[in-house]
């Protein structure tokens, strides 16, 4: 650190000859771009927080800093994760309820994570990986993060235009859904140049409009209440096998998203937070956390919803019950359902024609509302994930429509061609591939969260304490470990050994850049033993205001 650094440095802790504390030790470095047009992705405004005393609670303080938790629990409630609970309810019925409770639990305790590191750095997750890592492990998560955003993207668009498929009674193809889906998305992401709260009230008529369909739905199917509470609060699952076993991972995997990560630690930068104030940091950390906890709580009974509807409605169900029932109610899908006894396999196609064919012909369309609801919400959001991460690690300054177009286009080509060559019968598989996709992306943000908001000299007072430090990394290391049984599950089921060597060769790399990782966040966590060498000769990058893997105080960076 130069002389000049160390001045300034010191200056800036102290005003007026008394010490200020800076809750953040890694404020964004000035640029020449920052004296140009303001550049901003969804801040261009900052919701004021009232003054409220010294009241220990206050209704007005939560509904300001009411927002990005929503917005972050659009991912819980994504097309993959209503695919993942249909299949749930069908394979097990009520029984892996405790897993949909787990994984929402879970995923709560890694958004706090998320949501403090940006609160209290006011810098998000891209931005501060961009800064502490060298170029190398830079740019491989930026592919891998942007990889797990195509992948949900691809889910979410296709979802979209499923719906309009069945809302349509067919008329609109697959390829022609996905198109007004680029094109609604495009609208709607400019909604918030009318206001933050109109965006974020927009996102809460979406979550409106999921539960109130999906909640009809339950209405009308009438689960059995005892075995719901059963299955959500007795974690057993009696005569399971391989498939429930299976679809208990795929339940973790599908809640439990990277890129939500990285998106929730940018959104709670769009509250006006002082962050050079120890008790409005803290605060902050307290009203988000409770918000995230009430959106959550909203996505797991939606969720809930659909696993219950298909719980009751179509557990042991065989392909021709479902193909009985189609025919005697006139159905033109009858043909999806072979004349057999196999278990039914049901998707969200598929499971909104039962419903149509069980329940009636509102039961299909109100079922299509849900979804389109589900999968322009989660898309919307997937865009801003988008932008943060580009933004955060490439340290982009485009203008807004160039950014929204590049980010968009990075994950619809690839949607638009599946849509054009697949049928929209038999999406089934590929939904799979993608859950295994983004299942492969979990450690490049569970891993990072954990060793960021793990430092001292990034987090200060926030730091995780022993207890965060020792359950986060059993958490994470519990939900890579599920995952990766998951993916191995996926890979031995495809039968090819030139596919077995391709995975194989891929592995590889994949191992060593999670252990890279990995052994950062070791140290980070306390295991000092693994500090081998100077920062420097790892290759670490070097700042004047932070030093990854080096938890120092104030006087120690001044003496550096």
């Amino acid at each position: 650190m130069t002389a000049e650094r160390d001045e300034d440095f010191l200056e800036d802790r102290q005003e007026n000859g008394v010490e200020t504390n800076h809750y953040s030790s890694i404020p964004p470095s000035p640029s020449p771009e920052d004296q140009d047009e303001a550049f901003s992705t969804y801040f261009e405004q900052k919701v004021h927080i009232p003054d409220t005393g010294n009241q220990i609670f206050s209704f007005r303080k939560l509904w300001a800093f009411t927002g990005p938790g929503f917005l972050m629990s659009i991912a819980y409630l994504d097309p993959g994760n209503i695919e993942s609970d249909l299949q749930s309810g069908a394979k097990a019925g009520f029984k892996l309820l405790w897993v949909l409770l787990g994984a929402t639990i879970i995923g709560l305790l890694l958004q706090r994570l998320a949501a403090r590191l940006g609160v209290v750095t006011g810098m998000h997750l891209a931005e501060v990986c961009n800064r502490q890592y060298p170029i190398v492990p830079r740019i491989l998560l930026w592919l891998m993060v942007e990889l797990a955003i195509i992948g949900s993207d691809m889910q979410e668009v296709i979802g979209c235009a499923i719906a309009f498929n069945l809302l349509s009674v067919g008329r609109i193809p697959l390829w022609a859904g996905v198109l007004i889906t680029i094109t609604d998305t495009f609208v709607f992401l400019f909604l918030d140049k009318y206001g933050l709260r109109k965006l974020e009230a927009f996102f809460g008529l979406l979550i409106t409009i999921m539960a109130i369909s999906f909640g009809y739905e339950y209405v009308i199917v009438k689960p059995d209440q005892g075995e719901l509470l059963k299955g959500m609060f007795l974690p057993y699952c009696a005569g399971c096998g391989p498939v429930q076993l299976e679809q208990a991972v795929g339940i973790v995997g599908a809640v439990i998203m990277p890129h939500n990560i990285y998106l929730h630690s940018a959104l709670v930068k769009s509250r006006d937070v002082d962050r050079k104030n120890k008790k409005d940091v803290k605060e902050a950390n307290k009203y988000f956390f409770i918000e995230s906890a009430v959106a959550l709580f909203v996505s797991f009974l939606i969720n809930v919803f659909v696993v219950a509807v298909f719980a009751e409605a179509f557990f042991n169900k065989t392909n021709m019950d479902v193909n009985a029932m189609c025919n005697a109610t006139g159905s033109r899908h009858t043909d999806l359902f072979p004349m057999n006894n196999d278990t039914l396999e049901v998707d969200i196609y598929k499971g909104g024609v039962v419903l149509g064919c069980f329940f009636g012909p509102a039961a299909l369309y109100i079922w299509a509302v849900g979804i389109l609801a589900a999968g322009q919400s989660s898309t919307m959001t997937g865009t801003y994930s988008g932008q943060f991460v580009m933004e955060g690690f490439l340290n982009l300054r485009w203008s807004r429509f160039a950014r929204v177009l590049l980010t968009r286009s990075i994950a619809i080509i690839p949607t638009l061609l599946v849509a054009i060559f697949q049928d929209v019968q038999h999406l089934t598989g590929m939904n799979d591939f993608l859950n295994v996709l983004q299942s492969l992306q979990l450690p490049f943000a569970l891993i990072p969260i954990l060793t960021f908001t793990s430092l001292t000299s990034i987090m200060n007072d926030f730091v995780n304490g022993l207890v965060w430090k020792i359950s986060g990394g059993i958490l994470i290391l519990m939900v890579c470990v599920i995952n990766m049984y998951f993916v191995i599950v996926y890979v031995t089921a495809l039968n090819s050994v030139l596919l077995y060597v391709l995975a194989a060769l891929i592995s590889v790399g994949y191992l060593c850049f999670v252990a890279y990782l990995a052994w950062h966040c070791l140290i980070a966590l306390g295991v000092s033993c693994l500090d081998c060498g100077s920062r420097l000769q790892r290759g670490l990058r070097r700042h004047t205001d932070v030093y990854l893997l080096n938890d120092m105080d104030c006087d120690m960076q001044v003496d550096r």
